[in-house]
């Protein structure tokens, strides 16, 4: 699967960032949450080796969430869940450890059938959804330390997975608020990182998103609010898509406030 190539692409560009970041990088605290460094590396490596362990079949995919789910049944949060697993991996080794992760995760999904359906918390998906979430959240959470950092982040066309998972959440995003589907879906255009012009949907003057695809992921990941970036929707379905977005599992999820997600100015 070339989108198993493409975690592993997105994976290697957070990997240069933090090599050549200070040595105290991984006790910093991020704009997520107040989430550090640690944490999300972390949170990654946890479900990576998650995600691996699903591509083996319920039984392995069990025995590896066992103790995080007591630790969600009583009352930790999805950041604690991963504590017993690490058993205290941090720092240098703890980097090293999900590199090392996801060069496994990579080449075991590139050879897996894209059809194949693997467990998960939630409902069982395809191998092909499981990996192109493991890119979506490696980008998304990958965010919080390029702006931590003050880097602008590379971006290539592999970005439309993550868009894609986005349109194709639409509908999830009304459900998981509560909210009935409205129909028709918004038309959807987006310019790719190289220029290209991705459409989803059909043509509607009235029921539009439109702009970067890029700025699209980040309100779909819920890394930036609607409204610091320049895409546009329309009135009505579109704007209330924008609003909410949310392309991915778990409990309704509000995007952070305006403002609150940026990247932060280097020093010097």
């Amino acid at each position: 699967m070339q989108q198993a190539e493409d975690f592993r692409e997105e994976s290697s560009v957070l990997f240069a960032l933090l090599a050549e970041a200070p040595a105290d990088v991984f006790d910093s605290v991020t704009q997520f949450k107040d989430w550090t460094v640690n944490d999300v590396l972390g949170h990654l490596h946890f479900f990576n080796a998650a995600a691996e362990a699903a591509l083996k079949g319920p039984e392995a995919f069990e025995a590896m969430m066992a103790s995080a789910m007591a630790e969600l049944a009583g009352g930790a949060s999805i950041l604690e869940l991963q504590y017993p697993w690490l058993d205290g991996l941090r720092g240098p080794d703890l980097f090293r450890a999900w590199r090392a992760g996801v060069d496994r995760l990579a080449g075991a999904y590139l050879k897996a059938d894209p059809k194949a359906r693997v467990p998960w918390v939630g409902p069982d998906m395809s191998a092909l959804s499981a990996i192109t979430a493991r890119q979506m959240e490696t980008w998304a959470h990958g965010q919080e330390v390029f702006d931590l950092l003050g880097q602008a982040r590379p971006e290539t066309n592999r970005i439309r997975n993550i868009a894609h998972l986005g349109v194709a959440t639409f509908g999830w995003s009304f459900r998981v608020h509560g909210h009935s589907v409205p129909e028709p879906a918004p038309h959807v255009v987006l310019t790719a990182p190289s220029g290209e012009v991705w459409t989803w949907n059909t043509p509607q003057e009235g029921n539009r998103v439109e702009g970067s695809a890029v700025e699209f992921a980040q309100i779909a990941t819920q890394v930036r609010h609607w409204s610091d970036t320049q895409v546009k929707a329309t009135n009505g379905t579109a704007r209330q898509w924008m609003m909410q977005a949310q392309c991915f599992a778990g409990p309704p999820t509000a995007p952070p406030a305006p403002g609150t997600r940026f990247r932060l100015l280097q020093e010097g």
